[in-house]
């Protein structure tokens, strides 16, 4: 087998395992917010922080850049204020998102 073929395969495999990891850590947030446990606040932050940290990877090995994927949430989040998303009228959440997004650059 040649390297390029085993590239190829262990690049499936690893999209395969990071579309696991996605799923188990789903489960992960339904079981934390199902259960109410003592130390949820921090249970809450480190599974959205892996459920963000595992989609960029699974992007990344699907082809596509970090950069893209940034830009492409803040035409989303834009897109989403222009069309008065439920969220932003009731919260401001879109408006804080995105001010967020352009105050951490680099």
């Amino acid at each position: 087998m040649k390297n390029k073929d085993i590239d190829i395969i262990k690049n499936m495999k690893t999209v395969e395992w990071l579309k696991a990891q996605l799923l188990n850590t789903v489960a992960n947030l339904y079981t934390t917010l199902a259960n109410g446990e003592e130390n949820t606040k921090e249970n809450l932050e480190d599974t959205i922080a892996n459920l963000i940290l595992e989609s960029l990877l699974l992007g990344k090995r699907l082809g596509l850049s970090y950069e893209s994927i940034k830009s492409t949430l803040r035409d989303n989040i834009q897109l989403n204020l222009i069309e008065e998303h439920k969220i932003e009228r009731w919260y401001g959440d879109l408006s804080i998102l995105l001010e967020f997004i352009d105050n951490h650059k680099d």
